[in-house]
């Protein structure tokens, strides 16, 4: 393998793919990133795999001649990021050899590396027609919905995003067991890119946390192909792939969690209800995270309180627009936040029908098909 190519593409590239290197390889070749010089594309590719997710990026290079090795990712990447950008960097390996020069304006290194051949072979779709999705739409979705999958590996369905699409559009889902955050998209597929796809998979919610930074980081506007198979989920993106596992199970039936109608409404103004919650967060911190809302349709306010024992309390009191009786609803204050913060509303309608069952916070006007539900803490009353 023989090449020269540039430093800031080489750089962004190794950055991009050494998210998916294993950080605890359970084979050594996986703390590597696995680098292919096509002399007929012209084109240098790098690929990271940690056996659940890889990603896969190509560069346009000067290459003289193909080839292909592994190095170790942490290494090679922090060699790079630190050469000199306004210099071109040249790659030689020679045949059979297992071992990489590196030069460039800033110096010349030599790195040692294992064989391609050790390298694991990235899943990449064989068969079966794409779903074509918009790439900016797909984002929305992940984005209002990865936050509310659960860190905890023991409910592992739930460490996922489900997305379902049917004829009405594509729908993303996501809950821990305490909160529950769901977009419906109804214009994500391409036209025509999509007869007959109806499909459901649950997709780890690592996987497109990497998914959402390399969308939202194109240019282009160009539609990505998705493939599901044999569980593996496999997107295709201009020049780069994707691919991750799905977890197996069936995903709980979320839209039965959400109740059909609501007693009490509190319209509210989204970004003051924001800052009112930081602020008394400083003293439901201290304490169990915990705030309670109260209602008060005569006053047209809401109250929002904490109480840290041995520390302090404080109250709020928010303009709102109240349907219903008068009620006291408490939450863990981080929920609110994370779904708040998932809106771009100004407005947005606490809805809810007691203060043991589930609430729903909904944006009002802007996106009424992302809906946010919060499971409410219970309050000792002795």
């Amino acid at each position: 393998m023989k090449l020269v190519c540039s430093q800031a593409e080489l750089n962004a590239s190794l950055q991009l793919v050494s998210r998916a290197v294993a950080t605890r390889p359970t084979h050594p070749v996986l703390a590597n990133v696995l680098l292919t010089a096509d002399a007929g594309t012209g084109r240098l590719s790098l690929t990271g795999f940690d056996l659940s997710l890889g990603i896969q990026t190509s560069l346009p290079a000067a290459v003289e001649t193909s080839g292909a090795i592994t190095l170790p990712a942490k290494m090679f990447g922090e060699i790079v990021a630190r050469l000199a950008t306004d210099s071109p960097i040249s790659l030689s390996c020679p045949e059979g050899e297992e071992q990489l020069e590196l030069t460039n304006l800033s110096g010349s290194y030599r790195m040692r590396g294992m064989p391609a051949d050790d390298y694991p072979d990235l899943p990449l779709a064989q068969s079966g027609t794409p779903i074509r999705f918009h790439a900016e739409s797909l984002v929305k979705g992940l984005r209002a919905t990865l936050f509310a999958s659960s860190p905890d590996e023991n409910k592992q369905l739930l460490t996922g995003v489900h997305l379902r699409l049917d004829g009405e559009g594509l729908e993303c889902a996501a809950t821990d067991g305490h909160r529950l955050a769901v977009q419906r998209l109804s214009h994500a597929v391409e036209a025509g890119g999509a007869e007959g796809a109806d499909f459901a998979v649950t997709v780890p919610a690592r996987s497109l946390r990497e998914l959402e930074r390399i969308l939202s980081g194109r240019g282009s506007q160009e539609p990505l192909s998705l493939f599901c198979e044999r569980g593996q989920v496999v997107v295709l993106s201009a020049d780069q792939v994707l691919t991750s596992r799905s977890l197996d199970g069936t995903y709980p039936n979320y839209r039965q969690l959400i109740p059909p109608a609501f007693q009490r409404r509190l319209v509210l103004d989204r970004r003051a209800f924001i800052a009112a919650l930081e602020r008394v967060a400083v003293l439901a911190d201290q304490h169990n995270n915990v705030v309670k809302i109260s209602a008060d349709p005569a006053a047209g306010t809401a109250t929002i309180r904490a109480d840290a024992q041995d520390v302090g309390s404080g109250s709020e009191s928010l303009a709102a627009t109240i349907e219903g009786e008068a009620i006291e609803i408490a939450f863990n204050v981080r929920y609110l936040l994370d779904g708040l913060k998932a809106m771009a509303s100004d407005q947005v309608v606490l809805q809810c029908n007691a203060a043991t069952t589930p609430a729903v916070l909904a944006p009002v006007g802007a996106d009424e098909a992302f809906t946010y539900l919060v499971m409410p803490v219970q309050i000792r009353t002795s």
